[in-house]
């Protein structure tokens, strides 16, 4: 059974294969590709719609509880 996970862009649910994991690093979000980085995780979807939404809503700092910068953060990565 693999766990499902929602999109903090759309708030739809998906398994876990469907969706990428972010991170907190300090104040900075990073992509964990690994999945495999310590506290809490935000998922998303790999699709822009769903990037844009979670930036326009502050979806990443609620997420992780905290402020956090998502300057850094662009599409060209999730693709990766």
């Amino acid at each position: 059974m693999v766990p499902v996970r929602t999109c903090i862009g759309c708030r739809q649910r998906a398994e876990q294969d469907e969706v990428v994991r972010f991170a907190a690093e300090g104040a900075q979000v990073v992509l964990d590709s690994a999945r495999r980085k310590p506290g809490r995780g935000a998922w998303l979807h790999p699709r822009r719609e769903c990037l844009d939404a979670a930036l326009k809503r502050k979806a990443f700092s609620r997420a992780f509880r905290q402020q956090v910068a998502t300057d850094q953060l662009s599409f060209e990565q999730l693709q990766r």
